[in-house]
């Protein structure tokens, strides 16, 4: 039986009088640190002494500490850094202030996973993972409500780290929402098939393949944009409302009977067995180990990839488009924005 946890089930007061300190401030670590704050903790952030963040947290009110700072005077810590940046920081700046009954917490399970960070086993190590960017983390919170999350236990040293994982999912405001335990072997090979096979990698490459089809083919490329990629977000709304059920009692019947016959036809045996060499891949650890290896030589085909990707037609024709429609906040990356997230 699944385990589903509610704010009933969570005790908040658990982590009053505890020192936490979150290690980061990118997407998911703001959003951490200002919904812990705002539900009453004791909060600061740690970040390295040159971090472009540290002024965004003291804008924030928020105490900022250099990294080792941090974790030395917490008795929780959240490492919320990029996942390839994480081991460094763990080895130099936690672990020497990892004392027994304190507690390390992670929101994605990869380093645990794939071995990269081993520790201590005088403290408890646990996961709060919210299903959500960090911006809508707290905009959902400051609105009252709260996103779902995944919680769960790797060394449950004291006895109680669940209900302290529970309790920090409760100043989140994911509680509201509902939190799921699972394993950080289940958090982390899901999440990572997930976003390569279905929500960043099968869904980039059908949406520029069918883009590609139909400019290809002597259509409009400002058409096929419409078609193949603007249009999606109405898709994915209905599923998110109501599943694909609603979407389809949504959209038109012809649309619904062009989804019945066309969708196998895209997705063959030859997609599922790509999509379990995938997961495969990430089960045994081959692409952790590639990714990792990519990090250690300076990210020379990651970078190189992302250029590529970014001078793509429908990149261009798509900054053309949305300009037409101040209405969707349109936003752009520029060259040179996109570092490692903090």
């Amino acid at each position: 039986m699944t385990a589903l946890y509610y704010d009933t089930d969570a005790d908040l007061t658990r982590l009053a009088g505890r020192r936490i300190a979150i290690i980061g401030y990118g997407s998911q670590g703001h959003a951490h640190a200002l919904n812990l704050r705002d539900s009453g903790l004791d909060v600061r952030v740690g970040l390295h002494a040159g971090s472009r963040s540290r002024a965004s947290a003291e804008r924030a009110g928020l105490r900022v500490l250099d990294t080792a700072d941090a974790a030395r005077e917490a008795d929780v810590i959240m490492l919320l850094t990029a996942d390839t940046a994480q081991p460094a920081i763990y080895r130099e700046s936690i672990a020497p202030h990892l004392s027994a009954g304190k507690t390390l917490m992670f929101a994605h399970g990869f380093n645990i996973r794939f071995g990269e960070i081993t520790p201590d086993a005088a403290v408890d190590v646990s996961m709060v993972a919210p299903k959500a960017p960090g911006h809508r983390v707290r905009e959902v919170f400051a609105q009252g409500g709260g996103v779902p999350a995944l919680v769960a236990v790797h060394q449950d040293r004291s006895g109680h780290a669940l209900a302290d994982a529970l309790a920090y999912a409760k100043a989140l405001g994911c509680t509201r929402a509902g939190v799921l335990e699972t394993t950080f072997s289940e958090e982390t090979e899901t999440d990572l098939f997930g976003e390569q096979a279905v929500l960043c990698g099968g869904t980039a490459a059908l949406v520029k393949a069918g883009f590609e089809t139909l400019v290809h083919a002597g259509y409009q490329p400002e058409v096929a944009y419409f078609e193949c990629l603007h249009e999606l977000k109405l898709i994915v709304d209905l599923m998110y409302q109501g599943g694909l059920n609603y979407m389809r009692h949504s959209v038109s019947d012809t649309a619904e009977y062009g989804d019945y016959v066309a969708g196998g036809a895209i997705i063959t045996d030859d997609t599922r067995r790509a999509m379990r060499q995938l997961l495969g891949a990430i089960r045994d650890g081959s692409f952790a180990r590639e990714w990792i290896e990519e990090n250690r030589q300076g990210r020379p085909n990651f970078s190189a990839r992302r250029q590529c990707e970014s001078e793509h037609e429908i990149e261009r024709v798509g900054r053309s488009i949305r300009r037409m429609m101040p209405f969707l906040e349109p936003k752009e990356v520029l060259p040179g924005a996109r570092g490692a997230r903090e």
